[in-house]
């Protein structure tokens, strides 16, 4: 019996950090979205003639290869963003490297 309590208290714990740490993902997410470039992506993205991030993402018609691609490359008038993103104090905070700085940005927009 006490060892079944303990194994259900550890997968509880397990599940409670992996939940703490994607709503910490999600939250550093939100600062990239909201600060980049000094006034947020959302200065653009959230313009109905430009693309719409969310919209996108959750329609599956931007996938996580290619939104890291135009992060990291630019497209169109979308300029390389990955740079701002790692200048993002949260994400120096965080001690993010751009995988899962671009991971964070993509777990917000995923939930927005």
């Amino acid at each position: 019996m006490k060892k079944t309590l303990g194994t259900l208290a550890g997968v509880a714990l397990i599940a409670l950090s992996s939940q703490a740490f994607a709503d910490e993902s999600a939250e550093i997410g939100k600062k990239i979205y909201d600060r980049a470039f000094g006034r947020g992506c959302g200065t653009c993205h959230d313009i109905a003639s430009n693309p719409q991030l969310t919209a996108n993402i959750q329609a599956g018609t931007l996938d996580r290869a290619k939104f890291e691609d135009v992060i990291k490359n630019g497209k169109n008038g979308m300029p390389k963003a990955i740079d701002e993103i790692m200048k993002n104090a949260a994400v120096k905070k965080a001690g993010y490297g751009e995988t899962q700085a671009l991971d964070a940005l993509w777990a917000y927009l995923s939930t927005k």
